[in-house]
């Protein structure tokens, strides 16, 4: 027979269990609709499993059931120049790509991707963002557009062509067929390059097929990474700009749904990004340069270099007279780049 000594002490077990289901949220596995979103990168999947999908991962991971990020990679479900429309109307969540390519519609587009030899190392970005105020122009920027909310900027590699022929002197330059981003043609269309776009995972048959004599899209890491160092044979030690500026941005009623913690956390795992591309793409460029056996790295003498360098101070007071904030983002990368050059070795080399 039950005694009412222990009656009442599981009557008090049961009571306290019962109190504390009531008082403790459930699981959200458990009731709660799974928030989900669609996240296209610029990046094809070898690139993707570098750039983006272990942060995604790792999201997914801790998101703990409540929320699910589907990764998509470039031009799986929108091209990319038209990746800024579709987050706009909500076709996909968020992205992963510069301002550039994308065709956002706000005057620091040209400044994102490769803005010519504004930068030397990766780590300009997130001093130039975090320390000397783009943070701030971006986000002023793109509160102007309605429906998209840019979330954080981060550096990739630098840009270099890689090629079928050799390029010794910018004369070897003048003709060549080249996949590259939207500022960058624009500037070396001057020294007759001509710029071709064509989706992100056509161009390693482009060259094979001689439609592209070869690419300035990327740092020698990415040339190997994604088969195009399987297809060029030269890389141009000389590079464009010394990183490349990519941003994550989120439709802006997405964005504002979600709970605080789940925004901490999408913030953590960009980060967790931006940090990884510093060590992979900075370790891999030099690694390569040495060690690789698939280009044969040429240069550019310095004299002659010098005329890019000066073009590239023409070009950025012709997109400084764009606009007022596209006049203070110039002023910045001057204003920067003296006091690293002031500030000499190892910020930079004299």
């Amino acid at each position: 027979m039950t005694t009412r000594r222990s009656f009442l002490k599981k009557a008090g077990i049961a009571g306290a269990g019962a109190a504390a289901a009531a008082t403790l949220p459930a699981p959200a596995v458990l009731g709660q609709t799974k928030t989900k979103w669609r996240l296209q990168t610029y990046a094809g999947p070898a690139l993707a499993e570098h750039v983006i999908k272990p942060s995604i991962d790792a999201f997914n991971k801790v998101a703990n059931g409540e929320m699910e990020i589907e990764l998509y990679t470039s031009d799986q479900l929108v091209p990319t120049g038209e990746l800024f429309r579709a987050m706009q109307t909500g076709t996909i969540d968020a992205v992963q790509s510069d301002d550039d390519s994308i065709a956002a519609p706000v005057d620091v587009s040209v400044f994102g991707g490769y803005f010519p030899l504004a930068l030397k190392f990766s780590l300009d970005v997130p001093v130039l963002f975090e320390q000397w105020g783009l943070n701030e122009i971006w986000k002023e920027a793109y509160d102007e557009v309605e429906g998209v909310t840019w979330l954080s900027a981060g550096a990739w590699d630098p840009c270099h062509f890689a090629t079928k022929d050799p390029i010794r002197s910018l004369a070897d330059l003048k003709g060549k067929r080249v996949f590259t981003f939207p500022t960058a043609g624009r500037f070396l269309a001057q020294f007759g390059v001509v710029p071709v776009t064509l989706p992100w995972e056509d161009i390693e048959v482009a060259v094979q097929t001689g439609e592209l004599d070869g690419v300035a899209w990327s740092g020698i890491t990415e040339d190997h990474t994604v088969g195009w160092a399987d297809v060029t044979n030269y890389f141009l030690t000389n590079n464009i700009s010394g990183a490349w500026i990519g941003s994550y941005f989120a439709n802006s009623e997405r964005w504002n749904a979600l709970p605080d913690h789940l925004k901490t956390l999408f913030r953590l795992c960009m980060d967790s990004s931006h940090y990884y591309r510093q060590y992979w793409y900075w370790g891999g460029e030099a690694k390569l340069r040495v060690q690789g056996d698939k280009l044969e790295l040429t240069t550019i003498p310095d004299e002659e270099w010098k005329s890019v360098e000066e073009a590239a101070i023409k070009f950025w007071d012709e997109i400084a007279a764009t606009s007022d904030r596209a006049g203070r983002v110039v002023k910045i990368f001057r204003d920067y780049n003296a006091v690293m050059g002031k500030a000499s070795n190892p910020y930079r080399c004299s």
